[in-house]
């Protein structure tokens, strides 16, 4: 980043990145494609730079305590950096959604309509300890014709300032503007503020984080913001649950990767099954570490259970703990879903056709499933490279949102002289 950037306010980055916003609609589905490719093969030359730079925020994390679940979304390592220069490259090669007609019809006088994907102009992210989001964000916007701003918060502030400049000046050495690709990080409170009052600059704000960072962007913001929410998820075990599908697919929702916000938090085992399910499955977590919160019943069939509170229904743990609480029937099951759920992900496991097919039509999450992990709720899993997040309000978007969700659209008529009578 040139020294004259660093001179000037939040503002008028959001300005450049406005102007930058018109160049980068412009580019070809190819042009676009070659850029992402340069920006790829920038971030692998330079991974020991970022994972230095990365190497600084861990201490600072450590030091500060952040907690485990942070830091593991803060770390940065050789694998994970290469899979970020991955990630871009595979954004390259889909499918450019500009230009893609969505729908259209021809008037009774002969006007010809069609309605078309545009870019949105200038997509603004506000997130925290998650440097991927900076290249994630980055990528998917410049595939679908976006300018963007990233606020990336504190924790990540020196693997976000590498990750940015590598950005930049692979855009630059493309023949791109890399005004394209802005950050406020170092503006602080006051840059998120810009981001959050940026209208006629941001066209739509994303945040990413807790779910305090997420109800500030929310309440406070005056431009459009597309809410990720948190991940209060839910596995339902049915009686005909078998023992190896509740096993390994509630293992893996909780410890594949345990800080995100795909990972079961709930774990609702019917009074049918729970004497069947609930030593086998309570023994399985322990086995990998996981402190299981159950409540009367659970701790009556297992050892080593923690009582759980009224609290721990609606934790989102990002740790090794899981809650698990025995419920009557599908009936009680889907009404602690509706009562403490954010409508991220749940998940039945079953093999009765008639409870899947209720569950999957009754639950009101954005994604739901059925004998499958939460693990897949997720915009790679899903066909769409990186992921800008995952989208739990119903108005634009929902689920894991790619290249088409960061897109608007514009109707063309073509007429050949035709007036309103």
């Amino acid at each position: 980043m040139s020294a004259d950037t660093l001179t000037d306010t939040a503002q008028d980055r959001l300005a450049r990145a406005k102007d930058a916003s018109r160049e980068v609609a412009r580019l070809t589905s190819a042009d676009k494609a070659h850029i992402l490719h340069a920006i790829a093969d920038a971030i692998e030359a330079q991974a020991a730079r970022i994972i230095a730079a990365n190497g600084e925020d861990i201490t600072r994390g450590e030091e500060s305590g952040i907690g485990d679940a942070l830091i593991d979304r803060l770390r940065l390592d050789e694998r994970r950096v290469a899979a970020l220069a991955s990630a871009v490259r595979d954004v390259a090669t889909l499918p450019d959604p500009i230009g893609q007609v969505v729908g259209g019809h021809r008037m009774p006088n002969g006007v010809a309509l069609e309605q078309v994907r545009v870019p949105f102009g200038v997509i603004g992210a506000i997130y925290e300890a998650r440097p991927n989001v900076t290249v994630d964000i980055a990528a998917l916007a410049l595939r679908a014709g976006n300018a963007v701003v990233l606020r990336g918060g504190s924790a990540a502030r020196s693997s976000n300032t590498v990750l940015v400049e590598v950005m930049r000046d692979a855009l630059e050495a493309a023949g791109v503007t890399p005004e394209a690709i802005q950050t406020v990080d170092d503006f602080g409170r006051d840059g998120a503020k810009a981001l959050m009052h940026g209208r006629g600059f941001i066209d739509v704000l994303v945040p990413r984080g807790s779910a305090a960072l997420i109800q500030t962007v929310v309440t406070e913001s005056t431009v459009p913001v597309i809410e990720t929410g948190a991940g209060v998820v839910h596995i339902v075990l049915d009686s005909t649950a078998p023992e190896d599908w509740a096993r390994d697919i509630v293992v893996n929702a909780k410890v594949q990767r345990p800080s995100v916000c795909n990972a079961v938090e709930t774990v609702l085992v019917l009074r049918d099954a729970a004497d069947r399910l609930v030593p086998l499955v309570v023994a399985a977590l322990q086995e990998q570490g996981v402190t299981v919160h159950g409540d009367g019943p659970v701790a009556a069939l297992a050892a080593d259970v923690v009582p759980a509170t009224e609290e721990d229904w609606a934790t989102e743990y990002l740790s090794l703990d899981v809650s698990m609480r025995v419920v009557d029937d599908l009936d009680s099951a889907l009404e602690h879903i509706r009562q403490y759920s954010t409508g991220h992900t749940e998940s039945i496991i079953t093999t009765d056709a008639r409870n899947a097919e209720r569950f999957l039509a009754e639950v009101d999450s954005a994604v739901v499933m059925a004998n499958a992990s939460t693990r897949f709720t997720d915009g790679a899993e899903f066909g769409f490279g990186a992921e800008v997040g995952i989208s739990t309000q119903k108005l634009h978007t929902r689920g894991p949102m790619g290249l088409a969700e960061l897109t608007s659209t514009k109707w063309l008529a073509r007429g050949t002289g035709q007036i309103r009578a």
